[in-house]
């Protein structure tokens, strides 16, 4: 498990220096050593989006609530790990992380040359599909936009799960296995006295690390289709629509989480999804 665990995150960084075509050698990847009882700050040129350690004996934490450029690490004793960060625009660091008993640097300021590369997708504006998804061969593997309709217009709900922010509320209506996918039926409701401008919705499987530091890990659910997404609420509208995703589960320590965003405001609504929904849906 270790060893998946370090090769997925190492295949994260090589995908990224193919995308953008970088020299693996141009930027030498620094060591940065922590301990368990102080916290060694990174201070990054971009807010920080992700945070990822290869290891458990590893951890990185930031403010996940509100994005900032400040980092902290800690380290209990163990064989070196890396560590791989992902700034809010995509752009990517990565450094080797060892445990020192004694250390003599407490903090770093990573400079804008030392990133990586940056991810090939634009994280602010996720694929919105307009029509039937098409396969290589050029023929509609399923018509996504028919049974989106039709979940919308059969209004059944699977809970209560719902979340509010400044007189918005967002909120799971339903969720349904089709076909290999899952579909998430979504509400937006805006009881503001302003319009809601809509700038992107994502989802994410959430993991929770065991131990006595507890830290995070989120892994974004790309969507297959996405049906009748709001481009902005009005005071006293509903809109509901539809994103898909194909089918996955979840175990105990993990949740789903649902980010909106708005455009140009700090309206921004969070909405953790329990794994009993997502493994036994409608």
């Amino acid at each position: 498990m270790k060893n998946l665990m370090y090769a997925s995150v190492w295949m994260m960084v090589l995908s990224c220096y193919s995308a953008r075509g970088q020299n693996q050698n141009a930027i030498q990847l620094d060591t940065i050593y922590a301990n368990d009882y102080t916290n060694v700050a990174l201070f990054f040129p971009e807010s920080i989006r992700q945070g990822i350690v290869g290891s458990k004996d590893f951890v990185f934490s930031f403010n996940r609530d509100e994005a900032q450029h400040l980092g902290l690490l800690q380290a209990k004793p163990g064989r070196p790990s890396n560590l791989l960060v992902i700034s809010t625009t995509g752009s990517v660091f990565s450094y080797l992380v060892m445990y020192k008993e004694s250390i003599n640097r407490y903090t770093y300021f990573v400079d804008p040359q030392e990133r990586i590369g940056t991810e090939t997708s634009n994280y602010s504006n996720p694929i919105h599909f307009s029509g039937e998804v098409k396969t290589s061969s050029g023929t509609p593997p399923f018509p996504y936009d028919r049974y989106c309709e039709y979940l919308i217009q059969k209004k059944q709900k699977i809970g209560r799960l719902k979340t509010r922010n400044q007189g918005i509320i967002l909120s799971v209506e339903n969720i349904v296995f089709h076909k290999d996918a899952l579909y998430f039926v979504m509400e937006i409701e805006n009881r503001s006295g302003l319009d809601y401008d809509f700038n992107y919705m994502s989802l994410s499987n959430q993991t929770r690390l065991k131990g006595k530091r507890k830290s995070m890990q989120k892994l974004p659910k790309e969507p297959l289709f996405t049906h009748q997404v709001p481009k902005k609420i009005i005071p006293g509208e509903v809109k509901r629509f539809v994103y898909v995703v194909p089918k996955f589960s979840l175990s105990r320590d993990r949740r789903l989480i649902v980010d909106l965003v708005e455009a140009q405001g700090e309206r921004v609504l969070k909405l953790k999804i329990n794994p009993k929904y997502i493994n036994y849906p409608n």
